[in-house]
């Protein structure tokens, strides 16, 4: 298979196991496929997430609190579906990051939560990968972390944070995942028909990660790689149910629902090619190798 973008690397930064498949799925199975180098890094275990699985809820934090090792687990086998070899947990062998749970509840006054790290003790861990795989491109999530989870919020600033620390190597282009409104309205519109929820969303403005179009910068298509994206999806079972809402849209709009995945650049200019809609169709395009 041709290898077009050896020598190309981007750097991924995640509040939990399962938000990069979620979000960058299929654009990380395919750049991967095409040869880039790809290293994920995951700022917390998701200790604190509901368990959807019912003979594993007893890993939830408030029984054996043994979730976030048993998402470990899954997050190894999501990345082995996508094709991504470099994934890595923020910390090092001193310091581990534990998920803060949604905003307001009591995990986020945790000492050891990721919501209460210090940010430039939390960035220049991330200032470190950096400067060791010196990625090209960085992706993460915008400044309300995509709808308001703390750890999303936090992982947000340490990814900006550790970008302006890393004195030794320049990013040249930083990606906020972006999901545009006129997609979800789609979405929503075809739940509505078989009588279901997107979410439990009445229409795109209930939903607080909807972004309005004209902020959508970038397009990748990678409708080819849907099924990687899907497989890892189910590896993360205690998070994603099989015939919630993501499988559910699926089987509504067809499986290159998930094939097309947006962003916002926000650092580095843009760089044809561009689809109709005026956006990029490649997030590499423009890098000088």
């Amino acid at each position: 298979m041709s290898r077009p973008y050896q020598g190309y690397r981007a750097l991924l930064v995640h509040a939990h196991p399962d938000d990069e498949t979620i979000n960058n799925g299929a654009t990380m199975a395919m750049y991967a496929a095409l040869g880039a180098d790809l290293t994920l890094v995951t700022c917390t275990r998701g200790e604190e997430g509901e368990v959807l699985v019912p003979e594993l809820a007893h890993f939830a934090a408030h029984e054996t609190d043994q979730l976030g090792e048993h998402r470990v687990v899954e997050l190894a086998e999501a990345m082995k579906a996508l094709g991504i070899s470099d994934h890595r947990f923020l910390g090092d062998d001193k310091i581990k990051f534990r998920d803060s749970g949604m905003m307001g509840t009591e995990p986020n006054n945790r000492p050891d939560c990721f919501w209460q790290a210090d940010l430039d003790s939390a960035a220049n861990l991330l200032v470190k990968i950096i400067h060791e795989v010196k990625p090209h491109i960085l992706i993460t999530y915008d400044e309300i972390g995509g709808y308001g989870h703390p750890d999303h919020i936090q992982a947000h600033r340490v990814a900006m944070r550790a970008a302006e620390l890393a004195t030794d190597w320049q990013i040249s282009k930083i990606y906020w995942n972006a999901t545009p409104k006129s997609v979800l309205a789609q979405g929503i519109a075809a739940m509505k028909e078989v009588g279901s929820s997107f979410f439990g969303a009445e229409n795109v403005d209930d939903l607080p990660f909807a972004k309005a179009d004209e902020l959508v910068t970038a397009a990748v298509d990678a409708n080819n790689y849907v099924d990687a994206k899907m497989a890892a999806m189910a590896a993360h079972a205690t998070q994603i149910e099989l015939d919630g809402p993501f499988f559910a849209l699926s089987n509504q709009l067809g499986l290159q629902v998930w094939g097309h995945e947006f962003y916002s650049l926000v650092k580095g200019v843009a760089h044809e090619p561009f689809n109709s809609d005026g956006r990029e169709t490649d997030l590499f395009a423009g890098i000088v190798l």
